[in-house]
């Protein structure tokens, strides 16, 4: 039963994979959206490279923020 727990938990770890890298490219647009029209409401018209690098700076910042481990922060032992 050991090969066959292990081969389950490779699977499982795959399908979050792809299921965490969907996630990350919906944020990711979701963000572009974002950054476009927050420039717009500002006044700016910004082109297309740095609307996209501006959306992936803030979606890699949130992917890694959240990836990062607060349990210590509330640590109150």
């Amino acid at each position: 039963m050991g090969i066959l727990d292990s081969v389950g938990g490779l699977v499982g770890s795959i399908i979050a994979s792809l299921v965490l890298l969907v996630f990350a490219i919906l944020s990711f647009f979701v963000t572009v959206f974002i950054v476009r029209a927050g420039a717009g409401l500002a006044g700016y018209s910004p082109s297309g490279d740095f609307v996209v690098l501006a959306a992936a700076i803030l979606a890699g910042a949130a992917i890694v923020g959240g990836a990062s481990p607060l349990a210590a922060l509330g640590d109150e032992s």
